[in-house]
């Protein structure tokens, strides 16, 4: 991954959802414009997961704008998207016999690269 290679570059990260829901949405946009993947994140029935993809993309959409103002938004391309695993809160639930239960609850750090790509 070269720094020219991509126009911007945005990262949500510990966000409170597991790595495995969010990978779910990331694939169903993987290389495509962003005209069509915030149509295809919008629209989708795994709501948390979407909207949580979704935010991140708009930034790096806006990251892109304010990178160069010329670009042209329309001609923006998921270079790479991915869902990394966050560290994880560990609480406890009261199991049977006074024992207790371990919960993990897990985080995800997303991350997209946007590049401009000509469409044909």
């Amino acid at each position: 991954m070269k720094e020219k290679d991509f126009v911007s570059k945005a990262v949500g990260k510990y966000v409170r959802i597991s790595p495995q829901k969010c990978r779910l949405i990331t694939d169903l946009v993987r290389d495509r414009y962003v005209g069509e993947a915030l149509t295809i994140l919008h629209f989708s029935k795994k709501k948390k997961a979407s909207s949580i993809v979704e935010k991140v993309l708009r930034s790096a959409i806006a990251n892109a704008q304010q990178k160069s103002p010329n670009v042209d938004v329309d001609n923006l391309f998921i270079l790479e998207i991915f869902v990394d695993q966050g560290p994880q809160w560990k609480r406890l639930r009261a199991a049977p016999m006074g024992r207790a239960a371990r919960i993990l609850k897990k985080t995800s750090h997303v991350s997209i690269l946007l590049e401009e790509k000509k469409r044909r």
